[in-house]
């Protein structure tokens, strides 16, 4: 096994300083606490024969298997789906990391990694759904199943923007053009950004909000709090559906 290369070394060439100040190019958590986990464990998995892609499909297993982890009653299946997720996020900037010092690049690995961020989201979502219609009404199911549905579709128009400039022949939008040309809509996102309510659509965020509702459920003995965490998360998805498409069609991304 090759020596482990010093981090000062791997963090310049893993972990580009443009990437890390992307506005949408890095989860908020990744800058504040997670990048430093993550090069010291893409420092131990360099000096091995793991390829990016592995990493990417345990991402996956990670995601979706928070979703399943909320099936588990009480407050320890919401552990377990918050734990879950945080290594979700762990190899999501991992495999990245190891792609760029191995320099084993593939449009298979940026495909997988898309897939998984819908698949774990849309899991959580209806983990949810079915841990909230534990003992009532299945109604909360198709609550679980419209959140889902709700973060697929957040995720599908923001990737749908670089499907439609791709086949037009344009490059991907930066950020400039991601700004909205409508003063209304452009307030509308600036309070949002301020109110930061869009991050329960993320599965990271999620997991932690059904974490503190499931001790909440333990508190008061039933799963009121938990329904109550599932709905507004559906509420907050939609309504966030309608603003982002707004948003992009008032913006130059598809001008």
């Amino acid at each position: 096994m090759v020596a482990a290369p010093a981090l000062s070394e791997l963090r310049e060439v893993c972990q580009p300083q443009a990437k890390l100040q992307s506005r949408n190019g890095e989860h908020w958590a990744g800058r504040l606490y997670m990048r430093r986990l993550s090069l010291r464990t893409t420092r131990q998995l360099v000096r091995t024969s793991v390829s990016p892609n592995t990493l990417t499909w345990v991402m996956v297993v990670c995601g979706v298997g928070g979703g399943a982890a909320l099936l588990i009653p009480g407050v320890t299946g919401a552990v377990l789906a918050a734990v879950l997720f945080q290594l979700f996020l762990l190899f999501d900037c991992v495999d990245g990391e190891v792609a760029r010092w191995k320099r084993r690049f593939s449009m298979a690995g940026v495909y997988v990694d898309r897939l998984g961020a819908y698949l774990a989201d849309a899991a959580l979502m209806i983990g949810a759904g079915v841990r909230a219609a534990r003992g009532g009404s299945e109604l909360w199911v198709s609550v679980g199943l419209a959140a889902a549905l709700g973060v697929v579709l957040l995720k599908a128009s923001t990737d749908l923007v670089d499907v439609a400039r791709a086949r037009s022949g344009m490059a991907p939008a930066d950020e400039e053009s991601t700004q909205p040309r409508s003063q209304g809509i452009a307030t509308a996102r600036r309070l949002a950004s301020v109110l930061k309510i869009h991050r329960v659509t993320n599965g990271i965020e999620a997991s932690l909000v059904l974490l503190a509702a499931a001790v909440a459920d333990a508190a008061v003995g039933g799963l009121g709090p938990t329904r109550a965490a599932v709905a507004g998360i559906a509420v907050i998805t939609w309504g966030m559906v309608v603003a982002h498409l707004a948003s992009i069609l008032s913006s130059s991304r598809l001008r």
